[in-house]
């Protein structure tokens, strides 16, 4: 039997409490416990035996000490390794936390993992945090060919297992583009086969943009009846609610992802749950309410939540109206020379960089290099002009990502201790969210500010994520699940990523499992690209074989496809 090195590590940052799992569950209950001392007659022969460590299974809060077997793809036992195993390959981890590989609710990491570029598709920014799934299609963004998607996927491995929502986006864009304008009855109807088909072919359910143009734009009606569709199929609603920002909006909103649930008779998820900006900061405990309301009425409502206090999106879908975002880009650039309307924009531009806590609290972190790691004051103030006409020309010559500084502590603190919000990152480029969320999580609020147990965190990243979304056989440790697995050094696991450093990797994590395969070891890559495709599976008598095949709908020209917004 092979032996690894012995994992070492310094002394634990917090007391783990830890017992044997055999004496928690009782002999022989997790394919591993034994009440003789002798060989048994089904020792198993496992890959991988991690041993040694104390194992968070996703189920409950508590730490046990014992081993983790992995044959193939799948986990072999969970508990005390069974007298006379034989180990392929045995994994002293001694001090560790051994948890299922986490589970990201909400990336935008669509473009790499179906990049033609293999280093892309490895995905090590989530992999070498511990993340093993990444669910793609948030905020209304996701294509409604997801065929088409499985079958690149299938072709073109990824270095995470990857799960899709079909956006509202795209199916709306196929018969409006961006037009402020309602479906007709045909384009509905045909927005709704889009939606089936999505549904037919593995979609997690229907995922909304609503604070975003051209979704915007639409009634909740109108989400209601495409939601309908997800429903039958066992979906769910995954939201960007339409407003975070302000007093009256963000419980309208919040209020409006909840009826779509009730009247569509679906679960919800609300994206990225936050209070946002000057007016809404402390609201947090009013929102939890509402939602804890809906969950004792009947509803199923849950939410995700990166750890920052900084927000992060393209400056367009910040700080410009909506009406001055209709018809994409091009329109925009035109209303920048409109006479007509330069009262009426300015007037807005200003009231959202109150509301996003002014000019000073709004940092360039991605785009155009002229304008990166500076704010929209110190643009100003270098220039001799004020922000808004920083902003307009800052837009003119290209779309830039900002970091935005609006959230208070006391409120992503609130929402993280709720039983029913998960870990996201809402990855972006130029935000340190997108290489470091789950590390940062731990190590911030585990860690530095004791407002969680290791147990809390490691459930909220996997077991309940699981079941939030629908995934099977993913989040826990568990015999006959399938063996993505994280182990970090408590002592060492921290986000490295900065506002003025966004790209750099996490570490402490000492190894990461992706279906049986090991893509990270010590910090450092393997170059292994272990992801599966995960699909709904479609509900029997629903689907005909049309349904599940690629899509054939051709959008109109102008289409603006993107994968490039978050919040």
């Amino acid at each position: 039997m092979n032996s690894s090195k012995p994992m070492t590590f310094s002394k634990h940052p917090r007391r783990l409490a830890v017992m044997t799992l055999c004496s928690v569950l009782g002999t022989g209950v997790i394919g591993g416990c034994s009440s003789g001392s002798g060989p048994t007659a089904t020792a198993p022969v496992v890959d991988y035996l991690i041993r040694g460590a104390a194992v968070y299974t996703g189920d409950g809060v508590e730490a046990v000490l014992g081993d983790v077997g992995v044959a193939g793809e799948r986990i072999a036992f969970v508990g005390k390794a069974p007298a006379g195993t034989v180990a392929r390959r045995t994994i002293e981890a001694q001090g560790m936390v051994v948890a299922p590989g986490f589970i990201d609710a909400h990336t935008h990491a669509d473009e790499d993992l179906l990049s033609d570029s293999a280093d892309k598709r490895l995905n090590r920014p989530f992999l070498t945090q511990g993340v093993t799934t990444a669910v793609i299609g948030n905020d209304g963004f996701g294509s409604y060919d997801i065929a088409g998607q499985a079958q690149r996927l299938r072709t073109n491995p990824p270095g995470t297992n990857v799960a899709m929502f079909v956006g509202f986006g795209p199916v709306r864009q196929s018969q409006l583009a961006n037009a402020n304008a309602a479906p007709t009855p045909a384009q509905l109807a045909t927005m709704k086969q889009l939606v089936e088909g999505a549904m037919c072919q593995g979609a997690l359910g229907l995922s909304t943009g609503l604070y975003y143009t051209p979704q915007n734009f639409s009634t909740t009606e109108e989400v209601i009846e495409l939601a309908k569709v997800a429903a039958a199929h066992g979906g769910l609603y995954d939201s960007h609610i339409r407003n975070e920002q302000t007093k009256q909006g963000l419980p309208d909103a919040i209020a409006e992802a909840l009826r779509i649930g009730r009247e569509a008779k679906i679960a919800v998820h609300i994206a990225h749950i936050k209070a946002l900006g000057v007016e809404t900061q402390g609201m947090a405990g009013a929102l939890i309410r509402m939602v804890e309301a809906a969950q004792q009425s009947g509803q199923k409502v849950t939410a995700d939540q990166y750890p920052w206090l900084a927000s992060s999106t393209n400056l367009s879908a910040a700080l410009m109206p909506p009406w001055a975002n209709a018809g994409g880009r091009e329109a925009l650039l035109k209303r920048f020379d409109d006479a007509a309307v330069q009262e009426r924009l300015r007037k807005d531009i200003t009231e959202n960089l109150r509301l996003r806590n002014g000019p000073e609290a709004i940092l360039i972190s991605s785009g155009n290099p002229k304008y990166v790691g500076k704010t929209l004051q110190q643009i100003a103030s270098a220039t001799g002009t004020d922000a808004v006409a920083v902003v307009v020309q800052v837009l003119r010559e290209s779309e830039v990502k900002i970091a935005n500084f609006n959230q208070s502590d006391a409120d992503v603190r609130a929402f993280m201790a709720r039983p029913w919000v998960v870990t996201s990152s809402d990855s972006s480029a130029g935000h340190p969210r997108a290489v470091g969320s789950f590390a940062q999580k731990y190590a911030e609020y585990v860690v530095r500010q004791k407002h969680l147990s290791i147990g809390q965190f490691v459930r909220s990243s996997t077991a309940l994520t699981a079941d939030a979304l629908g995934i099977a056989e993913r989040g826990r440790l568990k015999a006959g699940h399938f063996a993505d697995i994280v182990v970090f050094d408590p002592a060492r696991f921290k986000a490295r990523s900065t506002y003025t450093a966004p790209t750099l990797l996490s570490e402490g994590v000492v190894l990461t499992m992706v279906n049986g395969k090991p893509v990270v070891e010590r910090d450092q890559p393997t170059g292994v690209a272990a992801g599966q495709v995960l699909l709904r599976k479609a509900r029997e008598g629903l689907c005909s074989a049309q349904s599940m095949k690629t899509a054939k709908v051709v959008p109109p020209s102008g289409l603006a496809a993107t994968h490039d917004h978050a919040h």
